[in-house]
C-alpha cells in the first residue's frame, strides 16, 4: 500500500500481515507470513538447490509412476490461515485431496512438506515452521540437512510429531504416508 505525503510516496505497511496483504506486495523478494509476522526468504545457496532438485526428483518418480498425487517445489504459496503464508522447498498433496490446489496457492495443509535446512534458517525450520505444520496437520515433515547429509522424516501422531525414521550418508528414507516411497540418501546428496 502506498500514500502521497507531501509530494513523494512512503509505503505504509501493517502491523499483523494477513495473505491479501501478501498479495499486494510488488518486488521480486520472496516473502513468508508467520501468525502475522512477513519474513524475507533468501535466494537458496547451490548444496541447498542441488538437493532439493535430487530428492524431488527421486519422489516425483515415484508419485506420478503411481499416479498418487501432486508433487510442487519452491516457490509455491501455502496459505494455511489468513496470517500464515509459506512456501515449503517440497511438498506433496495426496489425490483424494487436490481440492486444496488453487492456480494462485495451496489452500490449506499438504500431506507431506519438505524443507532443506541452511544454517541460516535452522531454527525456523526446526522449531518454528515445524510447530505451525505440526499445528495444521501436515501428516509428514521431512527436514534435510545437507551440510550433515541428514534427513529426518516425522510424522504426526495424534496431534504430535514423531521421528518415523532417519538416515545419514547412506542407507534410505521412507515415507508412511506414501507408501512405498525409500530415497536413497547417496543419490540426494551427490554432487
Amino acid at each position: 500500500m502506498n500514500t502521497q505525503i507531501e509530494g513523494f510516496s512512503t509505503e505504509i505497511t501493517p502491523d499483523r500481515y494477513t495473505y491479501k496483504d501478501y498479495l499486494l506486495i510488488d518486488d521480486d523478494k520472496r516473502y513468508e507470513v508467520l501468525r502475522g509476522g512477513l519474513i524475507m526468504v533468501p535466494a537458496p545457496l547451490t548444496i541447498h538447490q542441488r538437493v532439493s532438485i535430487n530428492l524431488a526428483s527421486a519422489i516425483q518418480k515415484f508419485v506420478k509412476g503411481k499416479k498418487l498425487g501432486d508433487l510442487f517445489y519452491a516457490p509455491t504459496d501455502v496459505v494455511l490461515s489468513e496470517d500464515i503464508v509459506v512456501q515449503p522447498d517440497i511438498l506433496f498433496i495426496d489425490k483424494e485431496r487436490t481440492d486444496i490446489i488453487e492456480e494462485a496457492a495451496i489452500m490449506g495443509s499438504p500431506d507431506l512438506i519438505v524443507e532443506i535446512v541452511s544454517p541460516s534458517s535452522a531454527s525456523y525450520d526446526t522449531v518454528e515452521k515445524r510447530d505451525i505444520y505440526e499445528e495444521y496437520g501436515v501428516k509428514e515433515y521431512w527436514l534435510v540437512f545437507p551440510q550433515e547429509k541428514v534427513i529426518e522424516v516425522l510424522t504426526l501422531e495424534g496431534s504430535i510429531y514423531r521421528e518415523f525414521c532417519k538416515g545419514r550418508k547412506t542407507g534410505v528414507v521412507k515415507s508412511k504416508i506414501i507408501n512405498g516411497l525409500e530415497v536413497d540418501l547417496k543419490e540426494v546428496f551427490e554432487s
